[in-house]
């Protein structure tokens, strides 16, 4: 059963850097792009055709799984050397078979053990987060989610037409399956007498702010510098 009555929230991360900036960092590091064997071409020799600032989206989804089932497990016990099977309710356990090897090379009598083919009654209470980036994948936050970091009002800002808005592909409906099997990941395959419930707690879209710029260097080779305007990093 899951609970899907959850929040659902839009975050946009505020900018450390402003075009000037993300130009200046353009221009100090365009040349690293076109490296060959060692050897950098002049400035000159690099143009920058363009720079955009482009939101891009990281999906967070976070949820709680609580569960209680019955599953087979396998407990083993020491017993002393001389013991040959174990008697526990209606069920015999007989000893490990020791191998001939073995026994030929400690020459000790040592403990012998017991396989108790049980069945236990298991309680789970699961909390998980995870980040998909703008294709899906599996990602990380690259910065921690702090209200100094976002932008006051994020439904504004993603409806300014001068930036490219890059929403998330993939499908709510889908994070929340991919979020339910990393939740049940410790129920295994052998759950008897099943009750289980997940709660989604919230998705959210974070946008974060990159500079993306299209270089253009000798021999019309074309690369992309990207620079996240969030953290004053290249990427």
């Amino acid at each position: 059963m899951v609970n899907k009555d959850y929040k659902s929230q839009v975050t946009v991360i505020r900018k450390k850097i402003d075009e000037p900036k993300a130009r200046q960092i353009v221009e100090e590091k365009k040349t690293s792009l076109f490296r060959s064997l060692l050897k950098k071409p002049a400035k000159e020799e690099v143009h920058t055709h363009s720079l955009n600032l482009n939101y891009e989206a990281v999906l967070m989804i976070s949820g709680r799984y609580v569960a209680d089932f019955y599953r087979k497990a396998i407990h083993p016990i020491k017993v002393d050397h001389n013991v040959t099977e174990v008697v526990l309710g209606e069920g015999v356990f007989p000893i490990r078979t020791k191998s001939r090897l073995k026994k030929a090379f400690t020459g000790k009598k040592g403990k012998n053990k017991v396989d108790l083919e049980l069945e236990e009654h298991v309680f789970i209470d699961n909390e998980c987060t995870l980040f998909f980036d703008q294709h899906g994948s599996q990602t990380k936050l690259p910065l921690k989610l702090d209200p100094k970091n976002m932008e006051n009002y994020p439904t504004k800002i993603l409806q300014n037409n001068e930036f490219v808005i890059k929403k998330p592909e993939l499908a709510h409906k889908d994070a929340i399956g991919k979020l339910e099997v990393e939740l049940k990941k410790p129920v295994g395959s052998n759950a008897r007498n099943l009750n289980e419930k997940i709660t989604i707690n919230e998705i959210s879209e974070i946008y974060i702010p990159i500079y993306e710029a299209r270089l253009i260097g000798p021999k019309k080779k074309v690369e992309i510098l990207r620079i996240d305007a969030a953290k004053n990093k290249i990427l």
